[in-house]
């Protein structure tokens, strides 16, 4: 479970291989006691729960950071370590 951004509490991370619950490339983000799980393509939230506020921040930062995200996803499905990505500011 490669953690690839921490900003505002926000911990983002991608498993290895997981590619076969959800299908479509997505993220996992942790705040506190909140899990949820988001698309890449969309940034909607697919799965869990998280504060709206944050949730807003984690969506804003998928949007600016979408090609990293995706090339990480292909690496990460593939077994390879995704690469950090630059936190939100």
């Amino acid at each position: 479970m490669p953690t690839i951004s921490m900003f505002f509490g926000i911990v983002i991370y991608m498993f290895f291989y997981d590619n076969k619950r959800h299908s479509l490339p997505h993220l996992h983000a942790t705040f506190g006691e909140y899990d949820a799980v988001f698309s890449i393509e969309d940034a909607e939230l697919l799965e869990g729960s998280f504060p709206r506020n944050k949730q807003k921040l984690v969506q804003a930062w998928i949007e600016i950071h979408k090609d990293d995200l995706l090339t990480d996803w292909h690496l990460a499905v593939n077994g390879q370590n995704p690469l950090p990505i630059k936190p939100l500011e």
